[in-house]
């Protein structure tokens, strides 16, 4: 069965699908893992990033109102498997009036959730249903924020929610770190921010990435060449961070899981 990996954070502009795509192509590249991408965002950033049109083809969206399965929905790409998103998934809230709607995201990935190692999942800009449905189902969160004040308090808004899926829907489910991005150690306010969130983290059970990702012109421009991060420009600093940011979720995930054998 696959391990379920989330990236969240309810503020945008904070790298969260940079970090999903470069996640999901890093574990394909460097590791042979076998990966499929779900795009939960309705601007459908993720599926562009990775060279697809994201207009063509069926979508999460069919996915999750049962007009087609997610094995007729996955796409190929030169990194991984992806099931694309578009504007449609927007009316979310209203498509998905019914009970047990928090789980409709696991039930619909079900009979493909086995044929991969790894399932990233990238969520919207938003504490809302869609995003409730990708925790239901995760086995780990990842909050990518920018050094921001602004980006801070989103993070600290994240912790009820997850709270409230702990208690209900997943009481597995483990923030796995926050990931700091557009990451400059010069700077004074990123320093401040810095030791802020490492005492936000430590309120929801988690800790802050030993790796912060670097800002390059690189990370805006590979979307537009549909390229990941490592291909554009591998020897880019965001590229060398994260190859360390993934190195980094692997031996967490090995130590975790020696704990709970253990």
């Amino acid at each position: 069965m696959a391990t379920i990996i989330v990236l969240t954070n309810q503020k945008g502009g904070v790298g969260k699908t940079t970090t999903s795509t470069a996640l999901a192509a890093g574990l394909v590249s460097f590791y042979h893992k076998k990966v499929l991408a779900i795009d939960l965002d309705p601007q459908g950033n993720m599926g562009f990033s990775l060279g697809l049109d994201i207009e063509d083809g069926r979508t999460i969206h069919d996915v999750m109102t049962g007009r087609t399965s997610a094995r007729e929905a996955i796409q190929e790409t030169d990194y991984c498997d992806v099931i694309t998103s578009n504007i449609l998934l927007s009316s979310a809230e209203l498509d998905f009036n019914f009970s047990d709607r928090e789980l409709l995201l696991k039930k619909s990935l079900a009979p493909v959730a086995a044929d991969y190692d790894f399932i990233i999942i990238d969520t919207p800009p938003a504490l809302n249903i869609l995003t409730v449905n990708a925790y239901a189902m995760a086995n780990y969160l990842i909050i990518p924020m920018a050094p921001e004040i602004l980006s801070l308090l989103a993070v600290t808004q994240i912790k009820e929610t997850i709270d409230s899926v702990r208690e209900s829907l997943n009481p597995h489910l483990d923030v796995l770190g926050i990931l700091l991005t557009k990451y400059n150690p010069r700077t004074v306010l990123a320093r401040e921010v810095k030791e802020m969130a490492e005492n936000i983290a430590a309120q929801i059970g988690t800790c802050v990435f030993d790796t912060q990702i670097r800002s390059s012109v690189s990370v805006a421009e590979a979307p537009a060449h549909g390229l990941s991060i490592f291909d554009y420009a591998p020897r880019a600093k965001p590229s060398e961070d994260y190859m360390s940011f993934i190195k980094e979720i692997r031996i967490m995930m090995r130590t975790k899981t020696l704990q709970e054998v253990r």
